[in-house]
Order: structure tokens, then sequence, then C-alpha cells
């Protein structure tokens, strides 16, 4: 049985992930904030925790995790002309900063393992240009690049990757697929003729925090639907 931390575990992706890792038994520590946790009849250890407020430890967790899985996110999709600074850098903060915190407070009960592994999140919208993306874009880009680095600087007992999705079906996404037309027109835009859905994003995430995918480091998995590599 392994020990895994998931911040942001209660909602959209972070809840399959927490749900996928509960069902093969391993021991699974999630975090919570806007959203309290509804799944039932676990044992999933939850815990309210605002990656935003300073002074915040995980003195409570075990002094030993095998894997670490950083969720929270935002999509703020507008013109660049009318984006204000103060908007990038409150998004910088939630998707990266926070990262970092989490990372850097934690490190040690990864370290603390034979070998584990960390997992954040992109977008296919980093290595593919979308209008109106400029804001999810810069904070993401930022995630790749400190995926590869810290993937270097942590070899070889912790392997560092990132999965970038295209549009899934989350709450965080709803507003972008709350009619069955705008459903419709996202799917067609795939390849694959559908809209992601949280397992398929949190089996790939599981396939990274195993020993399933013990050569690969410093990887930005595409889960997409081929958005970012067929003509179709």
């Amino acid at each position: 049985m392994k020990k895994y931390l998931i911040i942001g575990g209660s909602s959209g992706i972070g809840k399959a992930v927490s749900s996928q890792l509960f069902q093969k038994g391993h021991q699974v520590f999630a975090s919570y904030n806007n959203t309290s946790p509804q799944l039932q009849d676990s044992e999933i250890n939850f815990f309210k925790y605002n990656v935003l407020e300073e002074n915040q430890t995980f003195e409570h967790l075990p002094e030993k995790l095998d894997g670490l899985v950083y969720c929270p996110g935002a999509i703020n999709l507008k013109p660049f002309h009318r984006i204000k600074p103060e908007t990038f850098a409150s998004d910088f903060e939630l998707q990266v900063i926070a990262a970092i915190k989490v990372i850097q407070a934690v490190l040690p009960k990864l370290k603390s393992a034979d070998s584990s592994s960390i997992v954040l999140f992109s977008t296919v919208a980093v290595q593919t240009g979308f209008i109106f993306h400029s804001v999810v874009s810069a904070s993401k880009g930022a995630i790749e690049g400190l995926t590869r680095a810290l993937a270097a600087e942590l070899a070889p007992t912790i392997r560092v990757n990132c999965i970038a999705p295209s549009l899934t079906d989350t709450p965080l996404a709803s507003r972008l697929l709350s009619t069955p037309e705008k459903m419709a027109a996202n799917a067609e835009r795939h390849p694959l003729k559908r809209i992601g859905n949280t397992d398929d994003i949190a089996s790939a995430v599981n396939y990274l925090l195993t020993e399933e995918s013990g050569w690969m480091t410093g990887q930005i998995l595409k889960v997409d639907g081929g958005l970012s590599s067929i003509k179709s």
C-alpha cells in the first residue's frame, strides 16, 4: 500500500484521482477548500487546506509519501487587451507559486520513500496556441518548465511529470460546457470527437504515480483527444 497526497482532491480530476487510488488499495490524503468531500463510504483522509493561505503545515501527514498530485487550477479566458497584470499575478499565485510551496513543504516526506512521484498539470493551450488563453498559458507554461527543472534536480529518487489535458468535463469547465450545443461544438474540435472526462485524466495520473511509468521523468504527457497532434 502506497501513501499519496492529492491537493484539491474533492472535485473534478482530483476527486477521480483520489477515488481510483483508494479503490486500488492505497492510502489517500486529499485536501479540499471550497468543495466539501462527497465520496461516500470511503476511508480517504480528507482535510481542509487553502493553498493561498500562509503558515499552513502538513504535520498531520505520514513521514513518508509515495506521491503528490497538485490539482488546483483556474480557467480565465479573456482577450489579452482586457486583462490586467494583476490577473496574471493572481493566476500565477494559484497555479505556480502555491504548487511550489506545497512541493517544498512535503519534499522531505517524498524523499523518505524509496522512490516517489510528483504529478503536475499543464494544458494543451501551452503547446498549441489558442485565442483568449494568455493567462492560463502563461501560468501553465511555467509549470512545464518547473516540471523539467525539478525532474533534473530530484532524480533519481523523485520522478516529476506533467499532464497537459484538453477541455475536460469538470466543474471548473462547466461554463464552457453548459449546453448540449457547447458540448457538441467542443467535442467536434477533437479528433476523437468527444470531451474528456475525469477518469480519462485520472488514469493517466495513476500511471505516472506508479512504477509502471518508472522510466519516465520530466515528461509532458498530452491527454487531449488528439487535439495537439492530429488534424481531422
